[in-house]
């Protein structure tokens, strides 16, 4: 009889030891759960998105742009409640929701660390750089237990970024930057942001640069005085979302850029501000290889409306 209780327990803490997952999130917290997590909230859209790649449904979500939900992530977040912004979740809400575990950016939300792990199990991610993309799919993949489908999704799309810039082969050297803001001087995002890795992968030098603070994350990129702008004239230019009129366009010094003269100046949807997501990635990643070799790459087809490409003039 011993041996038969022996021969349980030791199978029992066997499946215990196989049931349980552990991830190191990037404030290098230790993130440990008996078993996958079966109701987990997601904090942004890049943990909805990589949710939903890897056919978990999260139980809330947070704002995208000006939806109360990441519309283009489709039916599958029917059933998920809005905590609303980002960096202002309802917390009353998601405790309502009971998940088991919390995924989140870690800029908008490390200061609520205590009250979210409080709810549940806290993971944070930078969700700055493509590498930042990289490990958070394998560790959310790992979290609700679907870590070979995470490992599949990378290393799918790293197959295509290398099949794509195999393509581009030596016609790189385009000049890029990435505006964001409604000010009278842009934001210029630094090599090391996700988009711009992307487009550095395929050939296309960003104007902006690196940090002078890397490895440092942050900041991740600074305001441009748009006769800085001028003088580094790159020939395309990429306009992130924004929700005022953009006062640096007024700046009569616009007209007179290179990008501009050439009609090469492209509104993108919000997914580039949240490009971390499976999915998102993708779809950035195939908008780029148009944009800058439109011979070489056609738009990707059947985008939502809020995700389309579109010229700016």
């Amino acid at each position: 009889m011993r041996f038969i209780y022996m021969a349980l327990l030791l199978s029992t803490l066997a499946f215990q030891a196989r049931a349980e997952v552990r991830v190191i999130d990037d404030r290098g917290e230790s993130i440990t759960l008996a078993q996958p997590a079966n109701r987990p909230a997601a904090i942004s859209a890049f943990a909805a998105d990589a949710l939903v790649e890897l056919g978990i449904t999260p139980v809330a979500v947070t704002q995208f742009d000006d939806e109360d939900k990441p519309g283009y992530l489709g039916e599958t977040l029917a059933s998920a409640i809005s905590l609303g912004a980002r960096g202002q979740p309802n917390l009353e809400l998601l405790s309502g929701q009971s998940p088991d575990l919390v995924l989140a950016v870690r800029r908008y939300t490390e200061a609520n660390a205590g009250r979210l792990q409080a709810i549940a199990p806290y993971a944070a991610f930078d969700d700055l750089t493509l590498a930042d993309s990289l490990k958070a799919v394998t560790d959310i993949g790992t979290l609700v237990g679907k870590p070979q489908r995470a490992e599949q999704i990378n290393q799918e799309f790293e197959q295509t970024l290398t099949r794509m810039a195999q393509q581009v082969g030596d016609r790189g050297g385009q000049s890029i930057a990435m505006l964001v803001t409604a000010s009278e001087q842009p934001f210029v995002y630094y090599d090391h942001f996700l988009p711009v890795e992307l487009a550095s992968a395929l050939g296309l030098k960003n104007v902006a640069g690196p940090s002078p603070a890397w490895p440092g994350k942050l900041p991740f990129g600074f305001r441009m005085p748009l006769e800085q702008l001028l003088a580094a004239d790159p020939d395309i230019l990429v306009l992130f979302p924004s929700a005022q009129p953009r006062a640096f366009v007024k700046n009569p010094l616009w007209k007179y850029l290179k990008a501009v003269r050439n009609h090469r100046v492209y509104e993108v949807g919000y997914h580039w501000k949240e490009g971390g997501g499976p999915i998102a990635r993708a779809v950035i990643l195939k908008q780029l290889g148009h944009l800058a070799y439109p011979d070489l790459f056609d738009a990707p087809a059947a985008l939502p409306a809020d995700l389309t490409l579109k010229p700016f003039s």
